[in-house]
């Protein structure tokens, strides 16, 4: 099979690759539907983060299963399944507390933009959808892989609920993910800070009730504005860096909670976080956990998270989809296998 390596920074090809073979009985493989490209594969991209070696990569998919092992019940050959980018066995201590990103028996995967997948833990792990979807359904269930369900755990984190004010820290595709997660718990004021018009059309089809396109103490501003002068009581913090997450804390009220769910680079203010009384909560979003409940409001068409990806080309152009999204020419671009 052929599947992407990130040899260096701006170098992803897709290359020949041994094909997947179950190992352990509690194995399945996939052929590979849809893939993408995620915001956090550009750290290593861009050089932010260091590639090492000639690397598999790509950690979201949805695909159709081909082979199971002995110990496999869940799903069968022909199922069309989602599953979450780290895998679970869904029974540990850790997972019975619904922290399926950090089982005890879990990990990553070795490559997901590639024609097909080994999922060890395939009954924790991956989901088979009602019946075969239609194609348009496709995007939205790819989504759940990742960064619907990551947008929502960072909703879910910070407590957003019913009547919520709530600001959205970054425009890609987790934070418009976001948008949509906090129209869904309920909130009333939605606050998406973005530049971008593309982006803000998404994110007002999503639920948002503002956009917000300035930034440091106009940004602060103008959210003060909303939200009877004290900031918003969740803000989600979908970046990662050192400047998101200082924004984040500037911009939740006293007693307030953000949602952390960008990948971390840099520093928190714990400092300005204590006096103001301010709360955070999130990390590694436990897919498996939210995605039962996801996958029936996809199913159901009751929300369309996949209007997230803008562009879509075949697998064999990786290269590109990195390209146009280092290059903010797509939100998330969809890989067709």
């Amino acid at each position: 099979m052929r599947g992407a390596i990130i040899h260096a920074p701006g170098d992803v090809r897709f290359e020949e690759r041994p094909d997947p073979v179950i190992v352990e009985p509690t194995d399945a493989v996939i052929r590979t539907v849809a893939a993408c490209v995620c915001g956090s594969d550009l750290w290593r991209y861009r050089g932010i983060s260091q590639v090492k070696r000639p690397t598999p990569i790509g950690h979201e998919y949805v695909g159709v299963v081909e082979q199971v092992g002995a110990a496999v019940t869940t799903v069968q050959p022909g199922d069309f399944v989602v599953g979450g980018f780290l895998h679970s066995d869904n029974t540990c201590a850790v997972c019975r507390k619904g922290m399926q990103a950090n089982c005890l028996h879990g990990g990553g995967f070795d490559g997901c933009q590639a024609e097909k997948i080994r999922i060890p833990n395939a009954d924790g792990t991956l989901i088979a959808t009602p019946g075969e979807p239609d194609a348009e359904l496709i995007p939205s269930l790819l989504s759940l892989s990742d960064v619907m369900c990551t947008g929502w755990h960072a909703a879910v984190s910070a407590g957003v609920g019913p009547g919520s004010s709530v600001v959205v820290v970054g425009d890609g595709a987790v934070g418009l993910s976001g948008v949509l997660a906090a129209a869904q718990l309920g909130a009333t004021t939605i606050i998406a800070m973005s530049r971008h018009e593309s982006r803000q059309k998404v994110a007002k089809e999503f639920g948002a009730t503002h956009i917000v396109a300035e930034r440091g103490e106009e940004g602060l501003a103008k959210v003060l504005e909303l939200t009877e002068g004290i900031g918003a009581d969740a803000v989600l913090e979908c970046v990662g860096t050192e400047e998101a997450r200082a924004q984040s804390v500037g911009l939740v009220r006293p007693g307030g909670m953000i949602g952390l769910v960008g990948v971390p680079h840099g520093d928190l203010p714990t400092d300005m976080l204590f006096w103001g009384n301010k709360g955070v909560r999130g990390g590694v979003a436990p897919v498996r956990e939210y995605l039962p409940h996801l996958l029936d409001l996809v199913w159901k068409r009751e929300i369309d998270p996949g209007k997230v990806f803008d562009l879509t080309l075949p697998l064999a152009e990786v290269a590109e989809a990195y390209r146009a999204m280092d290059e903010r020419r797509a939100i998330k671009v969809l890989l067709q296998n």
